[in-house]
């Protein structure tokens, strides 16, 4: 009768249970010990004890309740645990079948020993491997990069091929800019995730996707004035095919698309506005970044983006490609600016995961 009444709309978070297939003796005990011990919640479902114990051999710590958006077949979690909690401290990370990158800069000895794992480390005379506990978020070790006080462009990256090329991607990654950061007008300062947009190992920026060409999404702070606080708004720098600018465009959380911030987009009957928001300087924070590529002659492309674990921003109804072979091939991070008049600035990566799932905050040993 128990699995009667679990098939009558009980709503189980274990990913033991919703499989019902494999289940072990202790689980079905577990089940029913939890059932007779009121554990049950008819609104928010019950979870699987032996799914909890994290390192038990057996499944992953219960995921949070996901959302679906309706017209899309990915499901969302709004936050919280992930991937990143069946491995504390990252242990292991590296060897879950989800796991397609993972870095945290423990293991080079020198700057150059990056260029094993990543195929384009830019600028590296203004970058090191910083050793300060202060700039350190786990470990030994961070990707320290440092702007020059200059009135010119300048930019670093690392960046490396994603092989296979597919068609969604999670990209959790740890940052910390120092409070010096005083940039206005055009910095990319986060990740970015895209297809095409590097040929021969050069960016094509000013090129508008076209929908078979390519196409570029960043997650970064965006401060077009100095009123603004710095670093400024948490955004998407995204280059689709509806693009306003031939420099791509801002999506902001609120549903605020720059340029031409009068004109709405139609972001889909389901979108959810965000409040804007910054994240402070010279604190560390958790960002991952989700793009999701619709099914060419569709729009259900997808762009998410979470900040320390809650998801800030949910943009959907895209259009990023009209052909399937334009895919993900590419992801890095970057620290750029177009000027940098107030003084030398600085910003540190450590903890970099991407996946085919939701990775979630850093989960301590």
């Amino acid at each position: 009768w128990v699995w009667r009444g679990l098939g009558r709309g009980f709503k189980l978070q274990c990913p033991c249970a919703r499989r019902l297939v494999g289940l072990t003796v202790s689980h079905v005990v577990m089940l029913c010990c939890q059932f007779f011990c009121l554990r049950l919640s008819f609104t928010a479902g019950f979870a699987c004890l032996a799914c909890l114990s994290v390192g038990s051999g057996q499944e992953a710590p219960v995921r949070p309740p996901e959302n679906r958006v309706a017209g899309f077949s990915d499901r969302v979690p709004d936050g919280g645990p992930g991937l990143a909690a069946r491995h504390p401290g990252d242990a292991g990370l590296a060897q879950d079948p989800a796991v397609l990158v993972c870095e945290d800069f423990e293991t080079a000895g020198r700057l150059d020993d990056l260029a094993a794992r990543w195929d384009t480390v830019y600028h590296r005379e203004h970058m090191a491997l910083a050793r300060d506990p202060a700039f350190v978020f786990a470990g030994r070790q961070s990707l320290e990069c440092t702007l020059p006080k200059q009135d010119t462009e300048f930019s670093h990256a690392v960046a490396t091929a994603l092989k296979p090329a597919r068609s969604a991607l999670f990209l959790r990654y740890y940052a910390l800019i120092e409070p010096s950061f005083e940039v206005v007008g055009s910095s990319h300062n986060g990740c970015m995730i895209s297809g095409r947009y590097f040929v021969d190992g050069a960016a094509t920026p000013g090129v508008p996707a076209d929908g078979r060409n390519k196409f570029l999404a960043a997650l970064e702070h965006w401060r077009g004035e100095a009123a603004t606080a710095s670093p400024g708004m948490l955004n998407v720098y995204l280059y689709h095919p509806e693009q306003r600018s031939r420099w791509g465009d801002h999506f902001f959380p609120n549903g605020t698309v720059l340029p031409n911030s009068s004109q709405p987009f139609d972001f889909g009957p389901a979108f959810i506005k965000h409040p804007n928001l910054v994240a402070g300087l010279g604190s560390w924070h958790c960002y991952e970044f989700m793009v999701s590529l619709n099914t060419p002659g569709q729009r259900n492309g997808r762009i998410a983006a979470w900040l320390d674990g809650r998801r800030v921003a949910d943009f959907g109804n895209l259009r990023l490609r009209d052909v399937a072979d334009l895919q993900i091939d590419r992801l890095g991070l970057n620290f750029h600016a177009r000027a940098n008049t107030s003084g030398p600035a600085r910003q540190w990566f450590d903890n970099v995961v991407a996946a085919t799932e939701y990775v979630g905050p850093y989960c301590p040993p």
